[in-house]
């Protein structure tokens, strides 16, 4: 009996060139992603944190190698999208007048599990 090989489900996603990725984009993309995360912070009962992306992490990014940048937006992206759709569905538990403070803290808990991610991999210097 033949058989053929499995279609992908997903078409292959374009890859991002290392030289396409500026430092200056991926501290815009962070500032956006904080904004999210501030937002589920609130909905957690938390503070939000202060973040100066223009500073030393800004500094950081500028010295990061192009294959660091890469992976880095590819997690901001990443992170975007879960806080995205989390935030929609924290809303939909708000308007229904259910607390979601607890489904938020766990989302918050996501985001900070995926940013100590994102920090180390701009901290490890790669040859």
């Amino acid at each position: 009996m033949a058989t053929i090989p499995p279609v992908p489900i997903l078409p292959h996603a374009p890859t991002v060139e290392a030289d396409e990725v500026a430092p200056e984009a991926i501290a815009e993309a962070l500032v956006a992603l904080h904004g999210k995360a501030a937002a589920v912070a609130l909905l957690a009962r938390l503070a939000p944190e202060p973040v100066e992306i223009r500073g030393e992490i800004g500094a950081v990014i500028a010295r990061a190698r192009p294959a660091q940048r890469v992976l880095v937006a590819q997690t901001i992206g990443d992170c975007t999208a879960m806080l995205d759709t989390g935030l929609i569905a924290l809303g939909t538990l708000s308007r229904r007048g259910q607390d979601a403070s607890a489904p938020a803290l766990v989302l918050w808990r996501e985001f900070h599990a995926a940013r100590a991610s994102l920090v180390a991999v701009l901290g490890r210097e790669t040859a």
